[in-house]
């Protein structure tokens, strides 16, 4: 009698064990999806991948289910706007890098509250030339891009021209 009830318990354990290890690699992914992270798909197969890989990128699931708030998105500003300003265009650095601004509704944010009735006169001046210069900038480096990516498709159908 006491054989099948030590065979019940370890049966119980195994199979506890097993499910156990299934929800505590469930755990970013819940994260994820409480906090709308645009890569919960990811995280939860990466989840599946950490089983078979003896946890060892499980703990990298939890920072990257954890960096992203939908309030805030990636930053860590609450108001979301960009600490740096971007540099001009006549700036060397306009050419080698630019940061890229992960949410746009800052920006739109701060047209609104240039453009809103509550807004004083010379702040609301000061904020739309700032939001306008911003957004001239985006456009520019936007411009910028589409330009290299048309280059791009020119020279890769002239390789192909050359190779039939």
């Amino acid at each position: 009698m006491l054989d099948y009830i030590a065979l019940g318990i370890l049966i119980f354990a195994a199979i506890t064990l097993f499910y156990g290890i299934i929800v505590i690699h469930d755990i970013p992914y819940e994260i994820a999806v409480h906090r709308n992270h645009p890569h919960q798909d990811a995280i939860h197969y990466a989840g599946w991948v950490s089983l078979f890989t003896l946890h060892a990128i499980w703990p990298f699931l939890w920072i990257w289910s954890t960096l992203y708030r939908e309030d805030r998105g990636w930053g860590f500003e609450a108001s979301g706007g960009a600490a740096a300003v971007e540099p001009g265009p006549d700036s060397a650095e306009a050419d080698v890098t630019e940061p890229e601004v992960p949410r746009q509704e800052p920006v739109l944010a701060e047209v609104a509250d240039a453009t809103g009735a509550g807004a004083e006169a010379a702040s609301a001046e000061s904020v739309s030339a700032e939001a306008i210069t911003l957004i001239r900038h985006k456009l520019e480096a936007l411009d910028d891009r589409i330009g290299r990516i048309e280059e791009a498709i020119m020279a890769a159908d002239n390789d192909q021209g050359g190779a039939n």
